[in-house]
């Protein structure tokens, strides 16, 4: 089994926000990797990752960063593949994080999902991966579909709930 998702966290202390993503994918089935680099730490290793991703079979790059939030877009400087973007919940309750992942440069995009928001980057992943899979296009649409179902049971239980001047 090869990877085609790559999800790349600053640290190991982005973990419990990015193993969202993680679950997900495994949920649906798509493999995955897994690693903490530095865009200030270990720079010539984010430029290799970048370099090579593509041709390790990597289709989709999920990127964690807080505080300056760099690692997304030099991981996209160095790629043609599609990144997203997390930023990170740390100072001034993560905007920081997503200024500086949102704010790119012409031709260097980094999709953007709010803050801490691993799990959507995953769906976003998944769904641009649907697009030329048609088994995941349909575990992706089961999973859209899981979601209607439980607004729909939450409205069947708030029925029931009784308030003297509730109407419904």
């Amino acid at each position: 089994m090869k990877p085609v998702v790559s999800i790349i966290m600053g640290s190991t202390s982005d973990l419990p926000v990015m193993e969202k993503a993680a679950k997900f994918l495994e949920e649906m089935e798509i493999p995955f990797e897994m690693n903490a680099l530095s865009a200030h730490r270990t720079p010539s290793e984010v430029e290799t990752f970048s370099r090579e991703a593509a041709g390790r079979g990597i289709k989709v790059i999920i990127a964690g960063a807080g505080m300056a939030a760099a690692l997304p877009g030099v991981i996209a400087a160095g790629t043609n593949l599609p990144v997203i973007g997390v930023p990170i919940k740390g100072m001034l309750d993560g905007l920081d994080a997503m200024l500086s992942i949102i704010q790119m440069p012409p031709g260097i995009p980094v999709a953007t999902v709010g803050v801490n928001g691993a799990l959507n980057a995953a769906i976003l992943a998944g769904q641009m991966l649907a697009l030329s899979d048609e088994v995941l296009a349909e575990k992706m649409a089961q999973y859209k579909d899981s979601l209607k179902q439980k607004i729909v049971k939450a409205n069947l239980d708030l029925a029931e709930v009784k308030y003297k001047f509730k109407c419904n």
